[in-house]
């Protein structure tokens, strides 16, 4: 008699009933593992991985922030999306520099035969390392300036669709996340998030705007998380506000722009004037040389 098929009907029975019992007896999940699933994406998401630049940038801060004069314009970069690593990183590099850049600079003299005292490298070293210490900072204040601008800009049109979102009668955080959902800008990324965010954590849309004014520095957000702020309670009344806000937003700006243009072209009067001499001067230089050598 062949045993195989009755062993091989009798493990199958028997892993079926083995399965059915494990499914009706199930153990309780682990709690911690269980609420990481159900979970939103937006939260369990884990930090970025540091790069080595801003690993090696961090632990230069780390030794250096209570150097006075050492100091890390954090809003500047979280507004330009700057790591502080990476900037405190690129500041000692400029400094080592320009500390060598005299000693590279004295080296064809030495080669001649000329020496110099050791004070005048050091010096002119130290001169031009503070200079290039200083240099990214300014570099990061006009970016953040430039982007600052550029979120006015965006943030009037914002103005604009959030006020016919409230004329269409609309709810201030419908409102709000709607006029955001149109734009594909960094400005309109920024406001998604906060608005998002402020949905996750139930606090009201005008309180996220705020904290996003404050974390970047963004003056002009302010008045519209006021204005937001009392929407629950007239709507047209808010409407106006909105358009009125609009309006004075893009006066500042053409005003700002105005006064811009106007500082360009007063740079450009000194070159002119400059390449005007230069020109005579050319001219006149013929004529000079030949009237001293008669």
């Amino acid at each position: 008699m062949n045993l195989f098929p009755v062993v091989l009907t009798g493990g199958t029975v028997g892993a079926g009933v083995a399965l059915l019992v494990r499914e009706l007896h199930r153990p309780q999940p682990a709690l911690a593992p269980a609420l990481a699933r159900s979970a939103p994406a937006a939260l369990t998401m884990p930090e970025p991985e540091l790069d080595r630049e801003e690993v090696w940038g961090r632990w230069l801060l780390a030794r250096l922030e209570r150097v006075p004069g050492v100091r890390i314009p954090a809003k500047n970069l979280a507004l330009l999306g700057h790591g502080p690593g990476q900037f405190m990183l690129k500041k000692t590099a400029f400094a080592a520099l320009g500390l060598l850049c005299p000693v590279i600079a004295t080296i064809p003299w030495i080669l001649a035969g000329i020496s110099l005292p050791l004070y005048v490298p050091a010096v002119v070293g130290l001169v031009i390392a503070l200079l290039l210490f200083v240099t990214p900072d300014l570099a990061v204040r006009d970016k953040a300036k430039r982007a600052r601008e550029e979120f006015a800009h965006a943030l009037s049109a914002y103005l604009d669709l959030v006020a016919l979102k409230r004329a269409a009668d609309a709810g201030p955080a419908e409102a709000l996340e709607k006029a955001a959902e149109v734009g594909r800008g960094w400005p309109f990324l920024y406001l998604q998030g906060a608005l998002r965010r402020a949905r996750l954590e139930k606090i009201p849309p005008y309180q996220a705007l705020t904290e996003l004014a404050a974390e970047y520095d963004l003056p002009v957000l302010d008045d519209v998380a006021d204005i937001m702020r009392g929407s629950a309670t007239d709507g047209a009344a808010v409407y106006k506000a909105l358009r009125a806000r609009t309006a004075a937003l893009n006066a500042e700006l053409l005003s700002d722009q105005d006064t811009e243009a106007n500082t360009a072209s007063e740079k450009m009067t000194a070159p002119g004037a400059l390449l005007a001499v230069l020109v005579m001067l050319l001219m006149a230089f013929p004529a000079v040389i030949r009237m001293l050598t008669v």
